[in-house]
């Protein structure tokens, strides 16, 4: 299937997407680790079946030097022992944020103290915002059919210039 609808070749989504791309080096700048925001933003993608943003985020955190071993087994990180606990409570608030449906109470208080645990305030706001941008950009890619294969490494960031 082809995608719907080129975002870009519009020219008011393509100002939505620029400026889109410019809420995202805010977090890219902040202090929250760029694995931490790789895995989050794979993790998200991955439960909202998002082909586009998973191909990016793999390949973005591969060129940023992530081991395959951890990005096959973000998928089931609950099953893995090669994320640290900081990484899990991110993963579990990516989750718990990303799937609001499925739960009445949205994010967890056990998963937010986690997070606290781990995580100063910079960091939290920029894991909050993460959560919120990436499902938003799952949803773009989704309800237009962008399609995943092409990607390569930097052209996220190529697009907020």
């Amino acid at each position: 299937m082809d995608a719907r609808f080129n975002l870009l070749e519009n020219d008011l989504s393509a100002k939505f997407a620029k400026r889109f791309a410019n809420a995202g080096l805010v977090i890219h700048q902040s202090p929250l680790p760029k694995s931490t925001q790789e895995l989050v933003s794979l993790r998200a993608s991955q439960i909202n079946g998002c082909g586009h943003c998973i191909d990016m985020h793999t390949k973005e955190a591969a060129a940023a030097g992530e081991t395959a071993v951890r990005l096959h087994l973000v998928a089931a990180w609950r099953e893995a022992t090669v994320f640290t606990e900081a990484e899990q409570a991110a993963l579990a608030l990516t989750e718990e944020g990303t799937r609001l449906a499925d739960a009445h109470q949205g994010v967890s208080d056990e998963t937010w103290a986690q997070v606290r645990k781990h995580y100063d305030d910079d960091q939290i706001a920029a894991l909050v915002a993460l959560v919120a941008l990436i499902n938003a950009a799952n949803r773009l890619a989704v309800i237009t059919h962008q399609k995943g294969g092409s990607y390569e490494p930097g052209m996220f960031a190529a697009m907020a210039n």
